[in-house]
């Protein structure tokens, strides 16, 4: 392998790594926004009241000394962040109004994909004109779940306990507004948002269904029942198949198993062999790169514990792709504005860049995965049984056939050095002419020395820490 191999072999895993950090960087994942990562210091972006810092608000339960690791993104910054799981991110201020410390972030773009927003009800005719129901138990999920069972495309939550189903929604008659309006808890569940009074906050039904089929270039995956804790005895498949891709990047934003039995699984879509595996003993931390154009993703649950289970946010990378977000890296690098709440769209949904340095993102690696042409080593049910033989792709080959090339020049010269050496005998008997010269022949024959290659996989894997701090803040 020379050296020009290896220099080009680094500079393409390089620009892969940039250009999926470019690619993943977003607001909020979760329905509360407790992943969210931007950088809004106050309190609205209009006339809003200015942050403290993390690291100043000893005299409040939340702070850099009381969660030095960075929980809930806290650092040393005044950032806004939901470390208590709020119904939004939150951040404290200087002034005192009524005894209040601290406000809520009015972040327009903190929403996770399939949260269509938040709309004005005026009841004629209503945002959403198909079924409803009212329940002092309501979640988002629970009235995802009532409209999906009918047929619904779009769920509407409003007042905390009153759920609406349409399939569209009239933006001229019932206008966007910002999130504050919506921030009311539902019933069932004092860390979700479940509208306002007049106001509807309206979801996807697609979100926390169990299994799929994704075919767009880029697309957001929940654990099912998502944003609820997933169900027992859960049993989900996704396919993620973009004709045309080489790679397919994957970005858990949010992951929370806490059984040692449910797992999940990255699965090559053509021989089902499995390619990934996380559970609470080894989150995903960093992205996850798969080499080809089909993936299953596969989710398991037991029937004993639930937790709040994944976000899952896929990428597939073409070669035009590559060149275009490497440029983007290079515009990014010259001009780069820690304030712009401006970003790329992803997915149908709002996103912005996130503070990769500032919330320890910066050391993360990047993980290159390439499918064994072995044997699947997987076995799964019925219809994803004899997919089909393994996909050829040239860089993958090229790979392996440069490993092979050094294994074999290494062991040939082994060979060499081993064929040039004599090894004498103590006592040698005299015997005739002809048997010496067969014993000779006999002793001199070249050695034949057999190897059978392997993949071998190395996986990070690093402790999930968790703590349970309940927030004096939630049900204010």
């Amino acid at each position: 392998m020379d050296s020009w191999t290896v220099t080009s072999a680094i500079l393409l895993a390089g620009v892969i790594s940039s250009a999926a950090f470019s690619v993943f960087d977003t607001e909020c994942y979760t329905a509360n926004g407790e992943d969210y990562r931007g950088f809004q210091n106050q309190t609205s972006l209009h006339g809003g009241k200015p942050c403290l810092f993390w690291n100043e608000t000893f005299q409040h339960p939340y702070n850099t000394l009381k969660y030095p690791n960075g929980e809930g993104g806290l650092g040393s910054h005044n950032y806004c962040r939901n470390p208590d799981g709020d119904v939004q991110p939150w951040c404290y201020i200087a002034d005192h109004e009524d005894g209040i410390y601290w406000r809520y972030c009015d972040i327009p773009t903190c929403q996770m994909p399939g949260n269509l927003g938040c709309f004005k009800d005026s009841g004629d005719p209503p945002t959403l004109s198909g079924t409803s129901e009212t329940s002092n138990k309501l979640t988002i999920q629970n009235c995802i779940s009532f409209c999906r069972k009918q047929r619904y495309k779009l769920a509407g939550m409003e007042s905390g306990y009153a759920c609406f189903c349409g399939n569209e929604v009239d933006q001229r008659d019932h206008g966007e507004s910002p999130s504050m309006e919506c921030n009311h808890v539902c019933f069932g569940d004092h860390t979700q948002p479940c509208g306002g009074d007049g106001w509807v906050i309206i979801f996807d039904t697609r979100v926390g269904a169990c299994g799929g089929n994704y075919s767009s270039p880029s697309g957001v995956i929940y654990s099912p029942d998502f944003p609820d804790k997933y169900g027992a005895g859960r049993v989900c498949y996704w396919t993620i198949q973009v004709p045309g891709s080489y790679a397919i990047l994957f970005n858990f934003t949010f992951f929370e198993i806490s059984d040692q039995t449910d797992m999940v699984e990255l699965l090559d879509g053509n021989t089902n062999q499995v390619l990934a595996r996380f559970d609470w003993r080894s989150p995903p931390r960093e992205l996850v790169n798969v080499t080809g154009d089909f993936v299953i993703l596969y989710f398991y649950s037991d029937r004993t514990n639930q937790a709040q289970g994944f976000a899952l946010l896929y990428q597939a990378l073409r070669s035009q792709d590559t060149r275009t977000m490497e440029a983007e890296g290079d515009e990014e690098d010259e001009g780069e504005d820690v304030s712009s709440t401006a970003g790329p769209q992803l997915a149908g949904a709002i996103t912005e860049r996130s503070n990769s340095t500032s919330n320890g993102r910066s050391s993360q690696i990047l993980y290159v995965i390439t499918s064994s042409p072995g044997k699947p080593e997987h076995n799964m049910p019925g219809q994803w049984a004899g997919r089909g033989e393994t996909t050829g792709h040239s860089a993958m080959w090229t790979i392996y056939a440069l490993a092979a090339l050094l294994i074999l020049t290494v062991i040939a010269m082994v060979a060499k050095l081993l064929l040039h050496m004599t090894v004498k005998s103590p006592n040698i008997p005299t015997v005739s002419s002809s048997d010496s010269c067969s014993q000779s022949t006999a002793s001199s024959e070249p050695w034949i020395i057999l190897y059978r290659p392997s993949t071998i996989s190395l996986f990070k894997k690093k402790l999930k820490n968790h703590h349970g701090d309940l927030s004096p803040l939630v049900g204010n």
